[in-house]
Parts: structure tokens; sequence; C-alpha cells
């Protein structure tokens, strides 16, 4: 029970290299720095450097830490262990802390094959023939999902020091650079929530680098097709698709990519064609943001118009405004569990809003509630998403940038999934009840969106006279 069950690598399974990583090229560069100073040590001791003690992978979900960290094992040539956050908690006392000692132990005890090119002359003296001697080698620990154990400690629920999860990260935290730790241990580990694990796991010595890895960009992008559209039959040369696609797939993860280009292929294969075509990939990616597409749902003629004027609503909106994203397709077949439309835009990359592409931004996402009013007289539920949209935006625009002038140039801070902050002072000095955080907020917010949506009912009202 206390022996900690790592996956070591299978020396006759097909190895992942670095070739087959594509998109992160920085965090890859960092982590091939690693593997090249465990080839060859000799030229960065003869300089006095050290191994760095550990790596943090960080990065949203599906970006390829998983990978990178796959990758780093078929390439090392050192023994390499793996294991997951999960693996170490239990419900029995002293068993995390126990699988945690019996890991390091695991790795401090691996031993590498050292050949010699003329043994019958190294070993002439014994007249011993061997090919071979045994020593000990640099290990390398990956834990994967390491915030299942590594939270802030007296955070998240615990039951104090006695919390088995906080006795398993003390003593992680003493393997790693404690008092009796020794050299030959290399930690990488990966997660997607740095902002919980405790700081002295994250304190140099322990982790001595943070390696981020983002979601790619275009270019990136362009990359991750390259490498797995090599495995599928194309009616065309694959530089043809990755330029393309990749223009097509704003904000999608390694994963996704993947996903699109598995799905095309199933496309395919279900329409028996011959090779893949763009065709194939334009549903595939429709499955994959919008979902399953359901042809045989039963709508009525009124529900059908109404969605058709206001997904119309938002196309033609983004089409009139300067800054609203390029508008890609618009769509009134019902997809997934509840979507009955929808309307996909390229987003454009940039790291910076001015305020005049958050009003367009805005303006656009309630072009489709302002369609049904204009059009037809009557609003319906289908814009509660749209209506989610703009608060959050609207609620960031005054209480996060600070880009209104009553409020000022301040920024509340405020929990991840709400959209109200927790913390602001009481503007009459008296204790901070919800009706006082939240009317003031509502009424900006009611007078802004009444504001904002005059303009794509201006829109709408002078496209109609013009037909």
């Amino acid at each position: 029970m206390g022996k900690a069950t790592v996956t070591t690598l299978d020396k006759n399974a097909k190895k992942i290299m670095f070739k087959d990583v594509a998109g992160c090229d920085e965090a890859k560069a960092e982590i091939m720095e690693f593997v090249d100073f465990l080839k060859h040590p000799k030229k960065y001791e003869d300089l006095g450097a050290k191994i760095p003690r550990g790596a943090l992978l960080v990065g949203p979900p599906g970006t390829g830490k998983t990978l990178l960290a796959k990758a780093t094992a078929g390439e090392s040539g050192v023994p390499f262990l793996s294991i997951s956050g999960s693996d170490f908690m239990e419900m029995f006392v002293g068993v995390g802390p126990s699988r945690v000692r019996d890991l390091f132990a695991q790795a401090r005890g691996q031993v590498r094959i050292a050949r010699f090119p003329n043994p019958d002359t190294l070993f002439a003296h014994t007249r011993l023939t061997l090919s071979f001697i045994y020593r000990k080698a640099p290990s390398i620990i990956f834990i994967d999902e390491i915030d299942a154990i590594g939270r802030q400690r007296g955070k998240g629920g615990g039951f104090g020091g006695n919390d088995e999860r906080e006795n398993t990260l003390n003593q992680l935290l003493v393997e790693m650079d404690g008092f009796g730790s020794k050299e030959g241990v290399v930690v990488l580990a990966g997660t997607n929530r740095p902002d919980i694990l405790d700081r002295a796991l994250m304190r140099p010595g322990r982790f001595d680098r943070q390696i981020s890895v983002d979601r790619p960009d275009i270019k990136g992008r362009e990359q991750i097709f390259r490498v797995h559209l090599g495995g599928i039959k194309l009616d065309g040369k694959i530089p043809h698709y990755s330029e393309r696609l990749a223009a097509l797939t704003p904000g999608m993860t390694g994963a996704d990519i993947a996903n699109v280009v598995n799905e095309a292929a199933l496309v395919a294969a279900r329409k028996a064609a011959t090779s893949v075509n763009l065709s194939h990939f334009e549903a595939a990616a429709d499955r994959v943001i919008a979902g399953l597409e359901k042809k045989n749902k039963v709508i009525s003629k009124t529900e059908r118009n109404t969605v058709a004027y206001h997904e119309a609503g938002h196309a033609v909106v983004g089409w009139m405004l300067e800054h609203a994203e390029p508008l890609l397709k618009v769509s009134i077949v019902p997809r997934g569990a509840a979507a009955l439309g929808f309307a996909q835009y390229l987003p454009n990359e940039n790291l910076l809003m001015t305020t005049h592409q958050l009003t367009d931004m805005m303006c656009m996402t309630l072009g489709g509630r302002a369609a049904e009013e204009v059009m037809l007289g009557k609003i319906s539920t289908g814009a509660q998403n749209d209506l989610e949209k703009v608060t959050k935006m609207a609620y960031a625009r005054v209480a996060v940038y600070g880009m209104n002038e009553k409020v000022g140039m301040l920024s509340f801070p405020s929990d991840e999934g709400k959209y109200f902050p927790t913390q602001i002072p009481p503007p009459c000095g008296g204790p901070v009840t919800g009706d006082c955080l939240l009317r003031p907020r509502y009424e900006r917010l009611t007078l802004s969106l009444l504001g904002i949506r005059e303009l794509p009912k201006a829109v709408l009202t002078g496209h109609r006279a013009v037909d």
C-alpha cells in the first residue's frame, strides 16, 4: 500500500520525440536544455553550472504539457518515472508520505548502463571481458496534475496540520530540497492551476523554472496541423491545408486541433470519400466548436423564423461595425444540447483591446436581440447566452479595466466565475450588503446596455429600409 505506482518508459514502445511536439517552441527549448544537460553534463559543469532541480509546466488544458514530458522521456536517455498527483492520495493516514518517499527512493536507486569502447584493455589486469558496468545516473520524475497534492496548506477544506494532503506535501518538500535531500533527481510537474499551489513548493531550489505552455498562435497552430495532417490521406499538399486551417481555428489548443483532424477523417470515412478535403475539415470544426448537428430536431416555423432573424442580426451588425470581429458563417441548424443556431466569427489575436473594440463587440453581441425586437416586434429567451457575455464584458469594462468616467481608474478584485467583486469598500462607510454592492452596478449595466442597444437597432432599421 505504501509503494508508489510509477509508470516507467517502455523500451519496446514507440517513443515520442521533440520533433513530434509543435506550437510551443519556447517551452520546448527550455525542456531540451534539461535533456542536453543530462546527455552532456561536462560542458555545463566546466562552467560551474548546476542542473535545475525541477521545472513546473504551466498552461491551459490541452496545450501539450504531458506531451512535452513524454518527449523528454523519449529523448533524455535516463530513467524516467511518471506518476499522477492523485496516486499519492489515499484514505489511510500516512500512505501519501510513504509513497512520496518510495518514489524518490526508486528514482535515486535507478542505474544506467555505461559502455566502454575497449573493455579488454580496461579490464586486462583482471582478465575480464565485460562490455558494460552499472553506475548511478540522474533520474527524471514527472508528476502530472501536481495541484492534487500541492495546494496551499491551510486552504481547500483541509483539517489543519493532520490533513493527509498536507502531510504528503510536506514530505514532497523535504524530498525535493530538505536537510537530507541529495542531488541526482530532476522533478518535472504539470498543472493548469498554478495559482493554488503552495509557495514553498514553487520556490527556487525545488522548482527552479516555471515554463509557460500557452495556447498556440497562428504560426504555432500551423506547425501543429503539419504534425497531425501527416497521418491522414489528403487530396492536396499539407502546407495548403495547414495554413488555411490555422487561420480558421483561433484559440484552439493542440488537443483541439488533433480532435479536428481526427473528426475530419471520420467525416470523410462516413461519406465514403477516398481522401479528406476542406469541406470535411469545416464540418469537423463545426462539430468540435458547436456540437453535433441535429437536422431532424422538431422546431416550429415560428421558432425557426425567430432564430433566423436573431442570427442574421449578429451578422448584419458585425458586418457594419468597424472594430467587430469578421464573420465566418451563420447557421440555423440546431447543434448540441441547446443551441438552435450560431454565428461563427474569426476573433483577432490581439493582446490589448480598446474601448472602441469592446463597444463594437457588445453591440454585435446584442445584435440578435435587437433584430428580434426590430423585425418581429417582440423578444425571446434565445438571447440568454448573449446577455451573459455582455454582462461579463460590461462589468469588466467598468470594474476591472477602469474604462468608466464615474467609477474612475479603479480595478476591483473579483473571484473567478463571479461577475461582481466581494471586497469593495462600502461607499457609505456602512456594512457591505448585497444591495449596496449589486444595485449601483446593476443600474450602470442597465443604462450602458440601453444606450448600446440603440446602435444595432438603428443599423437594422436602416438596412431594412434599404431593402
